[in-house]
């Protein structure tokens, strides 16, 4: 029985590229091709709209209370401080996670982010330990800044899934489902497009989520209650999403039929539902010795 599927879009990965260059002076050597590539495109999009939406959460004046918040120009600081926690942090928890054996014997693959490799609890890592170096010594409270950054983060997110996407990368597993994608990298078998499944879960609804506890519910004047709700969120969405994506080759399945990314998942959970009781409960006891 043959099962309809879509074919996958013939994207190119690179958005333009120019090169080789062979220039001879002061020695003969090839430069190039050079390429600008859209999962670096999406990663710049992630960041800059990232800092956009936190000034404008700064900017709102009555989802804060009396709560401190970091000024424009801190913000403005910080994104450099991300940026290299991000690329650092989900590449070497890449590294460390997904296939360590391979980068001990070939140690010199570890820099070359242009062949792939990224992994986002690696890069969750890097920025929470980013965030409490920067705001150290600040008025404000590091939970507030993780509030700001978590509020942000599924816009990096949405992108970052059709980065996933237009690469043909990170692909789902074999299904019958009238979306299902071929994809040329993964063999003559329609599988679940779980790259876009991601995109909904961890972008739009995560987002839509985080919007309603820091616009609806104001839970931006209990610092760390956001970052939590963001934590638990994307636990729980990504436990899903990994029912339909393939697991890394190198890897496979983990006790019986669980992938990495669901067990690196379960202790976000379970640290997500605990940071929100505890930003709660700490709000309530000031609260209480005030009055």
């Amino acid at each position: 029985m043959v099962f309809a599927y879509l074919p996958f879009p013939n994207f190119d990965p690179n958005v333009f590229s120019f090169g080789p260059f062979h220039p001879t002076w002061p020695i003969d050597i090839t430069i190039g091709p050079i390429a600008v590539r859209w999962y670096a495109l999406a990663y710049i999009a992630g960041i800059l709209l990232g800092w956009l939406y936190i000034r404008r959460l700064i900017a709102t004046k009555r989802l804060w209370g009396e709560t401190k918040v970091p000024e424009f120009w801190q913000i403005d600081d910080f994104v450099t401080w991300a940026t290299l926690g991000i690329i650092l942090g989900g590449r070497l928890g890449y590294v460390i996670f997904y296939d360590p054996m391979h980068y001990l014997a070939e140690p010199l693959d570890i820099p070359q982010l242009w062949h792939g490799g990224m992994s986002f609890h690696g890069a969750v890592i890097g920025l929470w330990l980013t965030m409490v170096l920067f705001s150290r010594g600040k008025e404000f409270s590091a939970f507030t800044l993780f509030d700001l950054v978590t509020a942000a983060a599924p816009l990096g997110l949405f992108f970052g899934r059709i980065a996933n996407f237009i690469n043909g990368e990170l692909w789902g597993r074999a299904s019958d489902v009238p979306w299902a994608v071929v994809f040329p990298r993964a063999g003559n078998v329609p599988r679940h497009p779980s790259q876009l499944y991601e995109m909904a879960l961890e972008g739009l609804v995560l987002f839509v989520v985080l919007r309603l506890v820091t616009h609806v519910e104001l839970k931006l004047k209990r610092p760390g209650t956001v970052a939590g709700a963001f934590t638990a969120c994307y636990g729980l969405a990504r436990i899903t999403a990994e029912f339909f994506r393939e697991p890394d080759v190198q890897v496979g399945y983990l006790a019986g039929q669980f992938t990495m990314g669901q067990l690196l998942s379960v202790p976000m959970v379970l640290l997500g539902v605990g940071v929100i009781l505890w930003a709660n409960r700490r709000r309530g006891a000031k609260h209480e010795a005030a009055g």
